[in-house]
């Protein structure tokens, strides 16, 4: 496929808490991944728990260098990270940053630029500082705003020379279905109103605004995105009922986009507010400050899922974090999540037409149980032909979107190399093209090894999607 454009980002998406690790070195605080999953309110514990992968996690914040090389030699222009809020303010309250946190993202940094590999910059992945969860009720509080502006500051002023790719939260829509993991939020997520979640939703959406705004004032080359869970829905069956349950549920997650694209509040989430009881508690400045619009919008993208209106129809699919009714056309992955590659195209015509602002693919991948294995050169490897099967399909259906018109920046798929689980903190769920020999049960040597898919996406790179 002779599409791509020549300046198309190729490269692959890792979030620091999942792979990191040094989870209280040089001054780092605790974030709410640390104590998860076993945080998730009930059964929370306020310390990390001993068997919490992710507190070592693939120890890429000791082994960077050597992984950042690897992505070079597969020719990543582009690599997406995030930096851990904690590292850099550790409660997330206080006035002065740690500099040894700044310091280590400016070495990360300073690598990719080494081998020309731009830095996508998630600023907060689902890694609120835990202090602000437990003293603040995380971001159902108008104050996480101030913190979030103070830290946005920091980052825009120390790496403005370095980083050209910023995306404000990961997934913001995913607060409406994982309260506590998206925004710090303590209350059990049975007993949190409506009106506290859209609430706590309206703050992330200025405060998201606003780093658009700060953003463009100290870095007016830089590229300022959103990032959105992207499951497209299909009726169930024809029926209308099904076709505007499908519309209603479709909302929920356009919302997000819709207020980071257009700047203000679409009539449809009005309606729902005012039928809910719902009232939003606004400053007389965020109006304005929603106006400050996203030059981009990225978005992650891993299934579809169908809805209807009809009760006993509605069951529910397992393992994806939005739900939906399985799709009986659809085969899945060996965790429930149904493969479905021309969704992708569809998500993309559906934003583009939405919004008319450049589209980025910042998570893609599919999750398996790998077995490393010994090839005919008495190397160690994963013969993962199944992941470069799903990863061919959904970039075909990139091609087709872009000869449909779409504007699309770029593609990083998640996992690059395998890490941590954010929501059940297992190893044994790999997305990556390098394989990280750790298990589940915390053996393994740490050490890297190149799957079959690495030099599959080399070679789709090197021909900029020609080889596909």
């Amino acid at each position: 496929m002779g599409v791509f454009p020549e300046n198309f980002l190729w490269g692959g998406a890792v979030a620091a808490n999942q792979c990191e690790g040094a989870y209280l070195e040089d001054g780092k605080g605790l974030s709410v991944q640390d104590v998860m999953p076993y945080g998730v309110r009930g059964d929370r514990t306020e310390k990390p728990t001993e068997d919490n992968m992710k507190l070592i996690g693939i120890d890429f914040y000791h082994r960077y260098q050597e992984d950042i090389r690897l992505f070079a030699e597969m020719g990543f222009r582009v690599f997406r990270t995030s930096i851990a809020w904690s590292r850099i303010f550790p409660k997330g309250d206080e006035e002065e940053p740690n500099e040894a946190g700044l310091a280590f993202y400016d070495r990360l940094f300073d690598e990719c630029l080494k081998y020309g590999m731009e830095p996508l910059v998630t600023i907060s992945h689902y890694e609120t500082p835990l202090y602000l969860a437990e003293h603040y009720n995380g971001w159902t509080n108008r104050k996480l705003i101030g913190f979030y502006e103070r830290y946005v500051r920091v980052l825009f002023d120390r790496y403005k020379g370095k980083v050209k790719y910023w995306l404000t939260f990961n997934e913001i829509n995913s607060i409406l279905h994982a309260p506590f993991m998206s925004g710090g939020i303590g209350t059990p997520k049975e007993k949190l109103s409506r009106q506290d979640l859209y609430q706590a939703a309206h703050h992330e959406l200025v405060a998201s605004a606003l780093a658009v705004k700060i953003g463009h004032e100290v870095m007016p080359e830089a590229k300022i995105g959103c990032m959105i869970l992207s499951m497209p829905t299909y009726p169930l069956t024809p029926s209308p009922d099904d076709v505007i349950q499908v519309m209603e549920d479709e909302h929920k997650n356009y919302f997000f986009g819709d207020v980071h694209a257009r700047g203000r509040y679409p009539g449809y989430m009005k309606r729902y507010f005012r039928e809910n009881g719902i009232e939003i508690a606004m400053e007389p400045e965020d109006k304005e400050i929603l106006k400050n619009t996203v030059d981009f919008v990225s978005f992650s993208y891993y299934m579809s899922c169908c809805a209807t209106a009809d009760p006993e129809r509605a069951q529910k699919g397992e393992g994806n974090l939005l739900g939906g009714v399985p799709n009986p056309t659809l085969k899945a992955s060996e965790w429930g999540w149904q493969i479905d590659p021309k969704g992708l195209r569809y998500v993309l015509n559906m934003f583009w037409d939405r919004w008319q602002k450049p589209l980025f693919i910042v998570e893609n991948g599919l999750g398996a149980v790998d077995v490393l294995t010994e090839n005919e050169e008495g190397k160690l490897t994963v013969e993962d032909d199944y992941r470069i099967q799903y990863l061919h399909d959904h970039l075909v259906q990139v091609g087709e979107a872009l000869l449909d018109g779409v504007e699309v920046m770029g593609y990083t798929s998640w996992g690059c190399i395998d890490v941590v689980s954010a929501s059940t903190a297992e190893l044994k769920k790999r997305y990556g093209y390098i394989y990280v020999d750790r298990n589940d049960d915390g053996t393994g040597t740490l050490n890297r090894y190149k799957k079959k898919s690495f030099y599959w996406y080399k070679d789709v790179i090197a021909s900029n999607g020609e080889s596909l």
